[in-house]
């Protein structure tokens, strides 16, 4: 079977229409756009780029799709309260290319982390989260810093988990829980502080997506390039995709590096 915008278009709109829904499709871009009608608020997906996963996954890349699109809509939809949920606040990594604003112009409430990624803060709401913006601070009295500190704090709490694997005199170990935080426990100083103690070799990181952590120990040159080559593969088939970069960890510093690969 293959696969166009046009036959992904028909199928999302089949599985995502419903009661109280409106799905508009713009040619101009090929991108359709799900709507609740209870509140106006909506997700736009791009279908080209669906169609490329779904040349890799298959029917999964439809799967997943549905899935951001129903829980990203049922969070639109359900108040969020700051107040007495302290221990639902947690920082979110994206790339440094996403948006900083909510689709009604309001802004994200984001900072910088490195020149490929950013730090945004996230309301988590059981199967998803909600990005906090500016209107929701607002509307519950808190400020930045409150919002920032009590992430954080959370981001420290987070299991850290780990699987092992050798390679050409390398190890890779994984974080990859699943919670949606994955990316987020780098920013965990204290634990990244205890894993460089127990390396040999050079600490380099990668969070290609957000369900994902990559921290390996680089002995030999070879493993530069297996970090790359990880790094890209993940970024490639990620879901909420971050940087197919790797980062150098140094002194408590993240500092990307860029890897020319020599071998395959």
């Amino acid at each position: 079977m293959k696969m166009d915008s046009k036959k992904m278009r028909r199928e999302l709109e089949e599985r995502l229409s419903g009661k109280d829904r409106v799905i508009s499709y713009d040619r101009e871009k090929d991108q359709l756009r799900i709507e609740s009608e209870l509140n106006g608020k909506g997700i736009t997906i791009s279908l080209p780029g669906i169609v490329a996963k779904w040349h890799v996954k298959q029917e999964k890349a439809i799967d997943e799709i549905v899935y951001y699109v129903e829980e990203g809509l049922h969070a639109m939809e359900d108040p969020i309260q700051l107040n007495d949920h302290e221990r639902k606040i947690y920082p979110v990594i994206r790339s440094t290319s996403f948006p900083t604003e909510a689709e009604e112009g309001v802004p994200f409430l984001s900072e910088e982390h490195t020149a490929e990624t950013k730090i945004y803060y996230a309301y988590d709401m059981g199967n998803t989260y909600r990005l906090i913006d500016k209107r929701i601070m607002e509307k519950e009295g808190w400020s930045p810093s409150r919002i920032k500190e009590i992430a954080l704090f959370n981001a420290r709490s987070l299991s850290t988990p780990l699987k092992e694997d050798q390679v050409a005199g390398n190890t890779f170990y994984f974080l990859n829980t699943n919670d949606g935080y994955d990316a987020t426990r780098i920013l965990n100083k204290g634990f990244l502080n205890d894993i460089e103690k127990r390396l040999t070799g050079t600490m380099v990181l990668a969070v290609p997506h957000q369900d994902v952590l990559i921290i390996a120990d680089i002995r030999n040159d070879r493993g530069y390039d297996i970090i790359a080559q990880m790094a890209m593969s993940f970024f490639a088939n990620g879901h909420v995709p971050i940087t197919a970069l790797s980062f150098l960890y140094e002194n408590g510093e993240l500092e990307p590096i860029f890897i020319m690969g020599k071998n395959k």
